[in-house]
């Protein structure tokens, strides 16, 4: 008989992780763990361009894909953007700006 209801009965509650996930992930893991010095070999052999173009497709599964953002102002607003230097974690708060770049003159 169908359950009609719309409520959930049995299985995994909102947010468990399903298992063979958590077990894939964690041999896939492992597989890499074990395989570094072989995958760092074969990336050694590789051109410089090639190698590049695996690493960044690599990066795709270790950080998260960054969505793009559109920046506006009206006419009379002044647009600045500043580039600090790397965050160092110690140095958190005295942060060195490096440049400041202003596109009211574009």
């Amino acid at each position: 008989m169908a359950n009609t209801t719309g409520q959930k009965f049995g299985g995994r509650s909102k947010g468990t992780p399903n298992r063979t996930t958590v077990e894939i992930r964690e041999r896939f893991q492992m597989l890499l763990d074990n395989n570094l010095e072989k995958i760092q070999a074969d990336l050694d052999t590789l051109e410089p361009k090639d190698r590049l173009q695996i690493l960044l497709q690599l990066t795709k599964f270790v950080l998260p894909t960054l969505k793009a953002t559109n920046i506006s102002a009206k006419e009379d607003e002044t647009i600045q953007i500043s580039f600090y230097e790397p965050l160092n974690i110690p140095d958190i708060g005295n942060r060195k700006r490096v440049k400041t770049v202003d596109f009211s003159d574009l």
